[in-house]
């Protein structure tokens, strides 16, 4: 396989052209909301190819964090197809040379990758899934209630009678000022045990991304926002990208009724399927505790994705890097066990 790099130009026609849903991340408008984030920026598109056929497209950010560079291509390479393991390990030596013969600074290239193989390792850092959901849009509001599990079912009526909030679209609101919806976010993180981005990421994703990539849909008592989520949209696939919700008795009555609220209104404006993103599993058990909710607005929702993994360009310096990262952490075990 070789690699053929694109101008944004030629990106966005081979894109458009793709017979596969290009992800949001890998969209040229993504990269224009990474370079508004210190330590990132542009670094270029490019496309994958099989003799002369297209088989994968893939768009790529720089990172740069203590001292080191890296590229990250979040939901990428595109592939048209369902590679085999030869395939994706064809395209990945590909492109490690192609990034070697263009940057001599790049570290390591982190990417989703389907199958575990010998020139990939584990993330040094993240936590990646294999697994998500996806709620099926179509057919209209009764439909997408009848999709669910009887306990999805349930829970939903169950705050269609009783949460009394009122929900809506808030998108250009929140492009004005995203003050109180960042005061819900920064409950949610002192809640969960999170740190927030700053509140002008979130706008910026807003703006940059632009009504028909990305929405905010919010859920009020009187004039108090209590819940909302920022859900992106590319082609008729959509995802459920960020959510805070406000502490209290009510809390999952709202959030029920938030999530059902976003399936309808996207399942009217076009969209067909809504990524939950990401639940836990074999590969990722840190994050099974998110299951019971999320698989219950889906009997048959539960879907395979290929999980980030990092390919070593610099293997010295990566594994280095490992081994700073395991002294940290035998550090830190020492420290609690004091």
């Amino acid at each position: 396989m070789q690699v053929q790099e694109l101008s944004r130009t030629e990106y966005e026609q081979c894109a458009a052209d793709f017979a596969a849903t290009v992800p949001i991340e890998q969209l040229p408008l993504w990269q224009d909301l990474e370079a508004t984030v210190p330590g990132r920026s542009p670094w270029g598109y490019a496309a994958i190819k099989d003799g002369e056929r297209l088989v994968a497209l893939i768009s790529l950010v720089q990172y740069e964090t203590h001292g080191y560079r890296y590229l990250r291509a979040h939901h990428a390479p595109v592939w048209e197809e369902e590679p085999t393991a030869e395939q994706e390990a064809e395209a990945l030596t590909a492109l490690v040379d192609y990034v070697r013969g263009r940057d001599k600074k790049q570290v390591f290239m982190r990417l989703a990758v389907a199958h575990e193989l010998p020139i990939t390792t584990p993330c040094l850092s993240t936590l990646p899934y294999d697994t998500t959901v996806v709620i099926d849009l179509t057919g209209g509001d009764e439909a997408i209630l009848s999709r669910m599990k009887p306990r999805g079912r349930r829970d939903v009526r169950k705050a269609l009678r009783e949460c009394t909030l009122t929900f809506s679209d808030e998108t250009e609101r929140a492009i004005e000022s995203f003050d109180e919806y960042y005061e819900v976010m920064v409950e949610t993180a002192a809640r969960d045990g999170f740190t927030p981005a700053p509140a002008e990421d979130y706008r910026n994703m807003l703006k940059i991304l632009g009504h028909d990539h990305c929405r905010l849909f919010a859920g009020r008592d009187g004039d108090q926002v209590i819940t909302w989520t920022i859900a992106t949209i590319s082609g008729t696939h959509a995802t459920r990208y960020y959510g805070a919700s406000r502490t209290g008795a009510a809390r999952n009555l709202a959030t029920d009724r938030l999530i059902y609220f976003e399936c309808c209104e996207l399942g009217r404006i076009g969209c067909t399927e809504y990524d939950q993103m990401g639940i836990g599993s074999e590969f990722q058990p840190a994050t099974m505790g998110l299951n019971t909710f999320k698989t219950k607005f889906a009997k048959d929702g539960v879907r395979m994705v290929a999980p980030d993994r990092d390919v070593p360009i610099k293997k010295t310096f990566y594994r280095a890097l490992v081994a700073a990262k395991a002294a940290r952490a035998r550090l830190r075990s020492a420290k609690h066990a004091e």
